[in-house]
């Protein structure tokens, strides 16, 4: 068997730190769940109010919306990242940044304002981009 070596930029630390900072804001989306859970006494393992209930199911729906998304940013972030670390660490930011905006949108149980993260998408599709030319560089389409 071959070892497999891998270097990984000086700058892939803010990788890292984005990646942190997507972990903090996942965890406080939850706490806001766990919040409103109490405020409107609903019992697990119901994940949404009936009889309806909008702001709660808002404010899950913003949750569960995020971790829906979630592998694919973090997948995105870690590979994109091998070969462009500035680039992706700042789209990882917007992403972040997006979700937040998403939630505090959502939060005010008007679901149109959940619309205020769709700059996320901007981050994202950087991302996309960087893991299909890191794809292109590996099979040796694109010159490394």
């Amino acid at each position: 068997m071959a070892d497999i070596k891998l270097t990984l930029p000086a700058e892939y630390g803010w990788i890292v730190l984005v990646i942190v900072a997507s972990f903090v804001m996942i965890m406080w989306l939850g706490s806001r769940v766990g919040v409103a859970r109490k405020k409107y006494e609903v019992k697990y393992p119901k994940m949404y109010i009936e009889p309806y209930n909008h702001v709660f199911n808002c404010i899950q729906r913003a949750h569960l919306n995020t971790l829906e998304g979630y592998p694919t940013f973090l997948v995105f972030i870690v590979f994109g990242g091998l070969i462009y670390p500035r680039l992706n660490a700042i789209a990882g930011v917007i992403w972040v940044a997006a979700r937040v905006a998403y939630a505090m949108g959502y939060y005010t149980g008007d679901p149109e304002k959940r619309m205020w993260g769709a700059f996320g998408y901007i981050g994202l599709l950087i991302m996309l981009v960087s893991n299909i030319i890191l794809g292109l560089k590996l099979l040796g389409v694109v010159a490394m």
